[in-house]
């Protein structure tokens, strides 16, 4: 009799699950290992009833009504989220699936249920994509208020309820341990493309150099830090031999697009809007310089930026603020500035744009990097055993896939990552 394949239920709440580049290769991952999977998101593409590049990675979306935008609206959504994820969980449940949960942050609202699926003997695991609190601190919440207290309580009992927890880099890690989780419980799966998402490194023809900014376009991620050192830029070499692309979508889109009418950069800045994968793929093997415009937060000091494992997969060189898991990334891989002042990364820009060794210099460095330490293939193999850890393998097989590139689907969004982005 054939084994009936173990199966995960995996919660994503701020993305569709056809968007959220991690969730899409962790699935993609489980469900060649043998293990089925279905998505709890909010909904996308009314279309789709799989994850597009799975087999029978199953899609179970709710409405999402309302985004939020501040603290009411951000516990409105939150609490509605809560509602949705609780009663899709208990159909699957009831449906003779869900043997163990994978939730996804933020938020970090879901620790009642972890309750009840460790009371049902069921795994939970926490998959910690962003710092809450932290995030809050950086929109101009501040450290001191109830908000930011209630924050850190719901990271710690979200951290403390859960089977295991999947941090994204050390600084995550060393924040689990810190909340009192035992370090046997705790795995570092960075966040990053496959070397199958990537195609073959050619040589680009001679023309303007171009500039990108790929990933979210939210408060937190200072895309507009880009567009000013772009008016920078102008004043040290003219508006002659480069472009910004700026590829991505988010809450501060319209804000972007009138910053850069006000300061006359329209000659010089693009916005490409949401790429698929392919066409990730595509923009940045034409990329000479990269650039990364996170300040330097405490949140952005401790997240790994999974735009920043992006550039170094193509061998692009980054201009960055000076983080502490950007260094641990891209190592020399990258020009770090002091404070993420926008004369500060026109200035570092303009001089990579002049020096062609030292951008090949860097970009081979990012590219070993990645092929030797980053691609999905090395963080796939520690995701999966975890999984065989707490529900043993379900059919003996040890393969980790390489993801085609069209197997990430149209509307792919490279995550923060910090989504991780």
């Amino acid at each position: 009799m054939t084994r009936r394949p173990r199966h995960v239920a995996i919660v994503v709440a701020n993305l569709p699950a056809e968007r959220d580049r991690r969730v899409i290769r962790e699935s993609l991952s489980l469900e060649a290992r043998g293990y089925g999977v279905t998505i709890i998101a909010p909904r996308g593409d009314r279309t789709l009833r799989t994850l597009p590049g799975s087999r029978n990675v199953r899609l179970r979306p709710y409405p999402l009504l309302l985004y939020g935008s501040g603290v009411l609206t951000f516990a409105v959504e939150f609490v509605w989220s809560f509602l949705c994820v609780a009663v899709r969980l208990a159909g699957e449940v009831l449906r003779g699936r869900a043997q163990a949960v994978q939730v996804c942050n933020p938020p970090d609202v879901y620790w009642p249920l972890a309750l009840v699926f460790r009371l049902l003997r069921r795994p939970w695991v926490f998959d910690h994509h962003d710092l809450c609190p932290e995030i809050l601190a950086t929109r101009g919440g501040g450290t001191k208020g109830l908000a930011y207290r209630v924050l850190v309580l719901f990271e710690w009992l979200t951290l403390r309820t859960a089977s295991a927890v999947v941090a994204t880099n050390e600084s995550f890690r060393d924040n689990a341990l810190r909340r009192g989780v035992a370090s046997r419980k705790v795995t570092v799966v960075r966040n990053g493309p496959s070397s199958g998402e990537i195609g073959p490194l050619v040589p680009v023809p001679g023309g303007r150099h171009r500039i990108v900014y790929l990933g979210v376009l939210g408060p937190q991620d200072h895309v507009e830090g880009a567009v000013l050192a772009a008016g920078e830029l102008t004043r040290l070499r003219g508006r002659g031999d480069w472009r910004m692309t700026i590829a991505g979508d988010g809450e501060s889109m319209p804000a972007l697009t009138k910053l850069v009418a006000e300061h006359g950069l329209g000659d010089v800045v693009e916005f490409a809007g949401w790429l698929d994968g392919p066409a990730v793929d595509d923009l940045l093997r034409t990329a000479t310089v990269a650039i990364q415009p996170d300040l330097p937060t405490r949140m952005n000091d401790l997240s790994t930026m999974a735009k920043t494992v992006e550039y170094l997969g193509r061998g692009v060189p980054v201009v960055a603020a000076d983080l502490t898991e950007t260094r641990r990334t891209a190592g020399d891989a990258a020009v770090y500035v002091p404070t993420g002042d926008p004369a500060e990364f026109a200035a570092a820009l303009d001089a990579l744009l002049d020096d062609p060794a030292r951008r090949a210099e860097m970009g081979a460095c990012g590219r070993q990097r990645f092929v030797e330490r980053l691609a999905w293939e090395h963080q796939a193999t520690a995701y999966l055993a975890v999984w065989d850890r707490l529900l043993g393998s379900p059919t003996g097989r040890r393969r980790v896939p390489f993801q085609r590139r069209q197997s990430i689907s149209k509307s792919s969004e490279i995550h923060s990552g910090r989504r991780p982005e």
